[in-house]
């Protein structure tokens, strides 16, 4: 009995090595892929998901695909993330583990673009901006994330350093996030005094258009993962993300980064 137990153990242990190891292979061979057919300077994290793997490769149908590429170069705002998740794709294991899989049917595919504070101050010529969703308030009805790195859609605080007159003054603007025929704008609407309504700065009236032009930019979001259009934008911490849908979609390994 204890021979058989101590056998059943070692056959349980060796399907999961198996399990796992080929699963990491497969990551690993769709991660170069994506790398070759981005152009990429380094291999973006690959997960598939869902256990036992080799049962979603015998069926060639997996539940869970994510993917995730870090400092991508983006022609509009210097470097950004790209990620993306795949539902329900659909694949022979012999195709992804000897890259000659090229179109994969996807159930459903979420793609998004994340731009930080850095990169979008370097857009902005704003070296030192900062994002931030406005506190939640009854008043502003954002719901803001407070420093909490939950997202906030439509609206994000920025505050950066920036000539007024002839003097550099820091200061906070509310700018709204919209979405208008595939490109993101960011409209600077108002100063911003934080939540108890105290300014440690003052703009000359005759001023305030052109200083809030400075927070004011239009982004063209053509990095979004495999050509998906952008459906939402919202501040999640200090980021700003651009996201986007499909649903029963054929994506191409090559165009991860669609230009």
């Amino acid at each position: 009995m204890r021979k058989l137990i101590i056998g059943i153990v070692f056959l349980v242990a060796l399907g999961l090595v198996v399990d796992f190891g080929s699963a990491a292979y497969a990551e690993y061979r769709v991660s170069r892929e994506l790398r070759a057919g981005a152009s990429l300077t380094a291999d973006p994290e690959v997960t598939v998901h869902g256990f036992p793997f080799l049962t979603q490769a015998w069926d060639g149908k997996y539940e869970n695909i994510e993917i995730r590429a870090q400092g991508v170069q983006s022609d509009v705002v210097g470097e950004v993330t790209i990620e993306s998740t795949l539902l329900g794709v659909s694949a022979p294991l012999s195709d992804l583990v000897d890259g000659s899989v090229k179109a994969l049917p996807v159930d459903h595919l979420s793609g998004r673009m994340l731009i930080d504070a850095t990169d979008l101050g370097r857009f902005l010529d704003i070296p030192d901006l900062q994002v931030s969703a406005p506190p939640a308030s009854k008043s502003d009805g954002t719901g803001g994330s407070g420093g909490s790195g939950m997202p906030t859609a439509g609206g994000v605080v920025l505050t950066g350093t920036v000539p007024v007159g002839p003097i550099e003054t820091t200061v906070s603007v509310q700018a709204d996030l919209v979405l208008d025929g595939g490109q993101v704008k960011i409209v600077a609407s108002d100063f911003y005094f934080g939540p108890e309504g105290h300014a440690d700065f003052t703009i000359p009236e005759p001023l305030a258009p052109a200083i809030l032009g400075l927070f004011t930019r239009t982004i063209d979001p053509r990095e979004l993962p495999f050509g998906v259009q952008p459906t939402e934008v919202y501040a999640e911490g200090s980021q700003i993300v651009i996201e986007g849908v499909g649903n029963n979609v054929t994506i191409d390994l090559n165009e991860l980064q669609s230009r």
